[in-house]
């Protein structure tokens, strides 16, 4: 399989993860608020200070965002273009967020593809602080209690990476078992899944949110993403047992690649390596699934 080699050395423990409580919902991003504080506004008012959230359709201005890039200094396996502002309403076709903590403050993680005013399509990672929402558009989103996502320093990528740590329950109204994960680099997405969910006795699961990075991309069609560096948004994606006994995870996804290049489909189970980060959120379905 496909890696990469990062600049610092390997975490022993290749998925990082906290048990949770969770409960889908949708609601309406408010127009003229950064794209940051609709958010926190629209978890906050289902009693969630964070989770995850997929978007189908929406307008953004002012929008600002970075694509993935090689690396200038060595300091990273790869990093980020310099940052573009397109003029006029950017509309966007499909995107994942997870919204967390950095710095002590709220903080979101974005990938995307859209279409800008002048016709260009195009894909990236979406800067909170620069984004604004342009009219009111829907999102699913997934909150959840007892684990939230922190930015933290993470000596093998020797970036500042979203990782779930835990947190009190609060009073939220939650429906679901739930784990927020973060996946390490190289390792396959689907592989991970499959583990993870062999070793917590899970039969059953949806993903409710998923934004990271692979090394290129391989899917069912036949189709391939040459160009190592990319920015994926998970579309949605289950983890199922087959009657043979196996457990299967199917993961639909949208992503940019260093060069412009997008893409969007299935994944192909064990050949879609983990670039740098994959955050993910797993929720538990059925009665069959055991503790």
């Amino acid at each position: 399989m496909r890696s990469i080699q990062q600049p610092g050395p390997p975490a022993p423990e290749r998925i990082q993860w906290v048990e949770a409580r969770g409960r889908a919902f949708s609601f309406t991003l408010q127009a003229g608020l950064s794209l940051l504080e609709a958010a926190r506004r629209g978890f906050a008012r289902e009693g969630f200070a964070g989770g995850v959230l997929n978007i189908r359709e929406g307008s953004l201005g002012p929008f600002a965002y970075v694509m993935p890039a090689l690396s200038k200094t060595g300091e990273n396996a790869a990093f980020y273009s310099d940052t573009f502002r397109p003029a006029g309403v950017t509309r966007l076709k499909t995107g994942a967020m997870t919204l967390g903590q950095r710095d002590g403050a709220p903080f979101f993680h974005c990938h995307a593809l859209w279409r800008e005013a002048d016709g260009r399509n195009g894909g990236g990672h979406i800067l909170p602080e620069e984004t604004v929402v342009a009219e009111p558009f829907e999102v699913d989103a997934f909150g959840l209690d007892g684990a939230e996502f922190t930015g933290e320093p993470d000596p093998e990528t020797n970036f500042k990476l979203f990782g779930p740590v835990p947190r009190a329950l609060s009073e939220a109204k939650t429906t679901s078992r739930a784990f927020a994960l973060r996946l390490r680099p190289n390792q396959d997405v689907a592989g991970a899944l499959e583990a993870f969910c062999r070793q917590h006795g899970i039969l059953r699961a949806r993903l409710r949110g998923g934004v990271g990075s692979t090394i290129g991309a391989r899917f069912t069609d036949g189709s391939s993403v040459v160009p190592f560096a990319t920015e994926l948004a998970i579309r949605s994606g289950t983890v199922a047992s087959h009657p043979d006994g196996t457990l299967v995870a199917e993961l639909d996804v949208a992503l940019v690649d260093y060069l412009g290049g997008l893409a969007e489909g299935t994944l192909i189970r064990g050949d879609n390596p983990v670039l740098m980060t994959m955050e993910l959120v797993l929720e538990v379905l059925g009665e069959e699934a055991r503790a």
